[in-house]
């Protein structure tokens, strides 16, 4: 079993439930509840390649060479991420950006998702990421954006503002800039680099979202 499943706390889990701010649906049941129903698996975020994919099981190499096996969720969801222009990013867009925290207070963009339109507002605040030691996550709606300090060469300055808060975000010319639309099993083939989202279901892990890159496109997130 890889071994972020038995390490993930589920005080982690508010982080977890999202692949670059692209939330996994949760049954409206859940909000019902009651206090007395088992807790839900918290969901991890593995980052490597497709060694096999197949309509029951999907293997995958992370980025730190081991390899796991998942079972498939039913009807797996699978979205290709690809490239836009960091001028495609608009006053007004809603974007997720995990960033790393800078001395002034502002944040140092990693990489850039706008989001299509039909999911504005997924996700939407400022938390703690895992894409690099002391990186964060902000899904928020550029409220004005301007040309970056000369030491981001040619970068953006975004004001992001999310209920409850707002960000500075630097955007240095060279961090990926990307969306996503729907994609097919035709993007798992031996070598895609992919995002999974995975959850332990009845003492198995569990692929439940496939984000994918197409042509050896590494998601970013």
């Amino acid at each position: 079993m890889h071994p972020l499943f038995p390490k993930i706390s589920s005080a982690a889990l508010a982080a977890t439930v999202l692949a670059a701010g692209i939330a996994l649906p949760l049954a409206a049941s859940a909000q019902n509840a009651s206090a007395s129903a088992p807790a839900a698996a918290p969901l991890v975020r593995i980052r490597g390649t497709v060694v096999y994919n197949d309509a029951k099981q999907l293997i995958v190499k992370d980025r730190g060479g081991e390899v796991v096996t998942l079972a498939r969720a039913a009807d797996l969801p699978v979205s290709e991420v690809y490239r836009i222009k960091l001028s495609d990013i608009k006053q007004g867009s809603f974007i997720g950006t995990a960033a790393m925290p800078q001395a002034d207070g502002s944040q140092k963009a990693l990489e850039v998702l706008v989001f299509p339109e039909a999911a504005r507002g997924t996700g939407e605040g400022h938390f703690p990421w895992d894409l690099q030691p002391q990186s964060t996550m902000t899904n928020a709606t550029v409220a004005d954006l301007a040309a970056a300090p000369s030491s981001a060469r040619g970068g953006q300055q975004l004001k992001l503002s999310y209920k409850g808060g707002e960000k500075i975000v630097i955007v240095p010319a060279n961090v990926p800039v990307v969306t996503f639309r729907p994609g097919t099993d035709a993007l798992l083939t031996p070598g895609a680099r992919v995002l999974v989202n995975a959850q332990e279901r009845n003492g198995t892990p569990t692929a439940m979202r496939v984000i994918a890159g197409r042509h050896g496109f590494t998601p970013p997130m």
